[in-house]
This record gives C-alpha cells, sequence and structure tokens, in this order.
C-alpha cells in the first residue's frame, strides 16, 4: 500500500504536542503549522491515527496538489484526479469542505461546488453513477484547501472530528473539547505513574481523559463510525484486525488516585455518567466539595484546575478571590506537586500571587489561553520530578 502526505490537524498552538504524539505512535512529523502537523503513510495508518490520536482533530489523507488561478482551473485540474480510485460506485455520498484564501473567490461555496462538480462529472463519466452529495460529515469527506493558486485535496478520514470520544453524553456547562484537555495533560509534567488531582473538574473532561491516557486505552475505543469506512481503500476486515490489535482492557485499577471534585452536585452526576461510558469511572475518585477541600494525597503528582474566565467585569472581580484563594491552595496544601491553571483571562491570572515557572499557549476556540504552571516545593524539592 503507497504512502501520501498526511496532514493531521488540531487547534490552533498545540502542533508541536501533536508532533510528539505521532513520534509517540511511530510516526516522523515533517512539518508543522500552526493548527497542524503533516507526516507520511498509507489508508492504512489514517486509520490507525483516527483511533489512537488524543490531541488531533481530522486525519486528512492527500489524493492531489496542483495550482489553480481561478474555479475554472481548480474544476479542470479537479476532473482528471482519479476519482473512481477513491470513491464507491454503490452508495457513494461526498460531502467537501474547504479553507479557501483566493482573490477570485467571492462566494465561499462556489470553490465546494466547482470541485464537487469536477468530482461528480469524472464519476459520471468512468462509471456511468454519481455520488449523492450534501453537508453530512458523517459519510465520505473531501477536504479542499487552496491558498492563493495553491491546490492540496485531501480525503478526509476523520469525518466528525476525532476530539469526539463519543463518552460525553452530558458535557456541562462550557466543556473542554477531549482533544484540548489531552493536550493540556501532555504539556503538564505527569508522568501517568502519580497523583493527578482535577479540582472544579466541571463535566469530568480532564479526569477521564487522565484515566484513559494512565490506562493506555486507545483515544477512540468507544467510536465506531469514521469517514474512512466510506472509501474504496477501506477494508472492512483488516479494519476490525486493528481494531482488536489495538483494542486493551481497562485496568480495574491504578497504583496511584486520580481525583475529580466539584461543589456542583450535578456537575459530578454528570462527570461519573461520562466516565461510565469511557469505561473508567472506577478509576476516578469523585467527590462533591469546594476546590479548597478536594484530598490531596501525600504522594505528590500534578494538580489541575480549570476555573472560569469572567467575560464581564463584575464576574471578574468575584473571580479574582477564587484565582486568590487557588494561590493559597497551592502554597498551602501542595508541596511536591506541579500546580497547572488553565485560564483565557490573563489579569485573573496575575492574582493566583505564585511565580509561573511556565505560561503555555492554548486556544480554547477563538479564545487564547494559557496553561500556568507552578513548582509547588517547600524546603525540600521532590527529587521525582527535578529534571523533567
Amino acid at each position: 500500500m503507497y504512502k501520501r502526505t498526511i496532514l493531521v490537524t488540531c487547534p490552533k498552538a498545540c502542533s508541536e504536542i501533536l508532533a510528539e504524539e505521532l513520534k509517540s505512535l511511530g510516526y516522523e512529523p515533517t512539518s508543522l503549522v500552526s493548527n497542524g502537523v503533516f507526516t507520511t503513510g498509507t489508508y492504512e495508518d489514517c486509520i490507525r491515527l483516527n483511533l489512537t490520536l488524543r490531541t488531533g482533530l481530522r486525519v486528512l489523507w492527500e489524493v492531489d496538489n496542483f495550482m489553480a488561478r481561478d474555479g475554472e482551473d481548480l474544476y479542470h485540474q479537479a476532473v482528471r484526479m482519479p476519482w473512481e480510485e477513491w470513491i464507491p460506485e454503490e452508495d457513494a455520498y461526498i460531502s467537501i469542505v474547504s479553507s479557501v484564501r483566493n482573490d477570485t473567490v467571492v462566494n465561499t461555496n462556489f470553490p465546494n461546488l466547482r470541485l464537487k462538480d469536477a468530482i461528480v462529472d469524472r464519476m459520471r463519466e468512468v462509471t456511468g453513477d454519481r455520488p449523492n452529495s450534501g453537508n453530512e460529515r458523517d459519510r465520505g469527506v473531501v477536504f479542499l484547501y487552496w491558498h492563493e493558486e495553491e491546490v492540496c485535496i485531501y480525503l478526509d478520514t476523520s469525518g466528525i472530528p476525532i476530539s469526539n470520544r463519543n463518552y460525553r453524553s452530558m458535557p456541562g456547562a462550557a466543556p473542554m473539547r477531549e482533544n484540548l484537555a489531552a493536550s493540556v495533560i501532555n504539556a503538564t509534567r505527569w508522568d501517568r505513574k502519580s497523583t493527578f488531582v482535577n479540582p472544579m473538574c466541571g463535566s469530568g473532561t480532564l479526569a477521564i481523559e487522565a484515566a484513559l491516557i494512565a490506562s493506555g486505552v486507545p483515544g477512540q475505543q468507544q467510536r465506531h463510525e469514521f469517514a474512512f469506512q466510506h472509501f474504496k481503500p477501506y477494508d472492512a476486515k483488516r479494519y476490525e484486525e486493528i481494531r482488536k490489535e489495538l483494542r486493551k482492557r481497562i485496568p480495574d485499577s491504578l497504583p496511584f488516585q486520580i481525583i475529580a471534585s466539584d461543589i456542583d452536585r450535578q456537575a459530578i452526576r454528570a462527570a461519573e455518567t461520562n466516565a461510565k461510558k469511557a469505561g473508567v469511572a472506577h478509576l476516578i475518585d469523585f467527590r462533591v466539595c469546594d476546590f479548597r477541600e478536594s484530598p490531596i494525597p501525600d504522594e505528590p503528582g500534578v494538580i489541575v484546575l480549570n476555573p472560569e474566565y469572567g467575560e464581564r467585569l463584575g464576574e471578574q472581580r468575584q473571580l479574582e478571590t477564587i484565582y486568590k484563594a487557588i494561590g493559597d491552595l497551592f502554597k498551602q496544601s501542595c508541596q511536591g506537586y506541579w500546580g497547572y491553571i488553565f485560564t483565557g483571562n490573563k489579569t485573573l491570572g496575575k492574582r493566583v500571587g505564585l511565580k509561573t515557572k511556565r505560561k503555555i499557549e492554548f486556544y480554547n476556540g477563538p479564545i487564547e489561553c494559557r496553561l500556568l504552571e507552578y513548582e509547588l516545593y517547600g524546603g525540600t524539592r521532590n527529587p521525582k520530578y527535578t529534571n523533567q
């Protein structure tokens, strides 16, 4: 099976974290952009990446690249592509998504329509049948990248983003996406063998992702529908073999604690429901309590909080007390830990009252955020983490 360029997309500023994850899975990054990482691989590699990646959004398999000045150029180049090699003759369906920056394009739907026309005309000419098309993302998806005159066309083998792990039946208010939670965890100094404490856990995404990471469970073990199943190179028998090969039994217990707490009893109910669906509820100690009363085990590790950002001035003033109290919790109860606060409000971050070791850039949707890191040692630095 031949290799092609693979582009794995990710949230803005997460490409270095994604690149490290790709390396850990045996894929060598060839280049990085602000919201993605390029590597190479076969269609089977795309299947494996969809099943295993935690920090990515979509796995795109490049099928052609060329130069096009305008929509007519785009059509004439694309209609010559061997779409019959990738799109099945029976029950075929395609959805076109795109990223376009070209001076000749006024209507943003125009490039998608021209590419769709090219695919349909080619398939009708070669096979006598035409695929159906629409906006659904749960079947065959083609991604068009057209910036200036550069065109790259990909099969989107994910369809629905792989940030959707299929366990969040109760997402809660302003939830953190699963892949962002995994990226935040990978940016910390957690060694996957020691305590993970998550006060203000909300719907539990950080704690659940931590439990999945610690268990070595593939990111998409709970999901069974992907766009790659709707293209011709897909081999159902081989797919089941790969799933069986990757499938891992979730352990009955872990040799360390993962603790998730929230003052809102309803949030904890949602977190427990989500954790059960993910299969890791038995690995997480859920507590209903104020963050200041969260259990902090003697065996250190990391403590990670994702407090509210406060969009209005009145909210920010109220939250200043909360952020200061987080700093007090770190100072008084978390010696030997690494402390982390994920926030989209730089002003509130300054109210913590502790010196940051690192400020790591993230984006939660359009909101520019920082993961603030604090080394919380008192007297004697914990040697376990000294050289990390």
